[in-house]
């Protein structure tokens, strides 16, 4: 890895992709090249097709909700930290023998550094996420009872919790609009026109300023499975995409 800056939120380096803590714009990074090999459409989804861009989204998934495992608040907040360059299904290999031992944030902090290491190995920066996870536990105690708490303010303060990982967690966990932008949402706001943007900051409060609010609640979810499963970053499958007619790109494939 080479080193080029020091991520705001904790004490990691990166030069040459997103910060999987803080998702700080610093556009040297996953923004500059995924704007540079998928640039932003030449034009916008039209403001009178946004509303009908969500229904086409939510019909083809009424009920969306995050691939990650989770079964509490906590668990949630463990796995959106862990989830940060990984996959979630290396995220859920890892949580389902972690949860089993340590579902709580007592349990989790008994194993200390150390036994959180061995459950986690697997998974990209298994090590500060460790000591990020242990500290998040041990302030939880101390400052929320054990309980995650259910605002922006507090869950940044965590260690290893950054504006992305307190949008997931304040709208999944707590049914708050927030949207989280992560590199597919970056991606797909940016290729369709939705919410076109040169950072993660001005993507998402252009998709918040855009979205209506009953699409809100569920947005940052049909807009991520959208980017994984169908505006795919290295060949988008625009023929069976329900928004095909509405987005702005004009590069579609056939």
């Amino acid at each position: 890895m080479r080193i080029g800056m020091v991520c705001r939120a904790r004490l990691v380096r990166f030069s040459s992709f997103l910060c999987p803590f803080c998702t700080a714009p610093f556009l040297f990074g996953t923004e500059s090249r995924i704007l540079r090999r998928f640039p932003a459409s030449p034009s916008v989804v039209k403001k009178a097709d946004i509303a009908q861009f969500y229904s086409r989204l939510q019909a083809a998934n009424p009920a969306p909700t995050t691939e990650l495992g989770y079964a509490t608040p906590f668990q949630l907040l463990v796995a959106v930290i862990l989830s940060a360059q990984a996959t979630d299904i290396s995220v859920n290999k890892a949580t389902k023998k972690l949860f089993a031992v340590a579902p709580t944030p007592e349990t989790l902090l008994a194993l200390g550094v150390e036994g959180l290491t061995e459950y986690i190995r697997a998974i990209g920066l298994y090590r500060t996420k460790a000591k990020n996870l242990i500290a998040t536990c041990q302030l939880l105690l101390e400052r929320h009872g054990g309980a995650v708490p259910a605002t922006r303010a507090a869950l940044e303060a965590l260690p290893g919790v950054g504006r992305k990982t307190a949008n997931v967690v304040l709208n999944t966990a707590f049914g708050q609009p927030t949207i989280a932008v992560d590199t597919h949402i970056f991606r797909v706001s940016n290729r369709t026109g939705l919410a076109p943007g040169k950072t993660v900051g001005e993507v998402e409060a252009k998709l918040l300023r855009v979205t209506p609010g009953e699409f809100r609640q569920n947005a940052h979810h049909w807009l991520i499975l959208h980017g994984r499963y169908i505006c795919k970053a290295r060949q988008p499958e625009c023929p069976r995409c329900p928004v095909a007619d509405l987005c702005a790109w004009p590069d579609k494939t056939a």
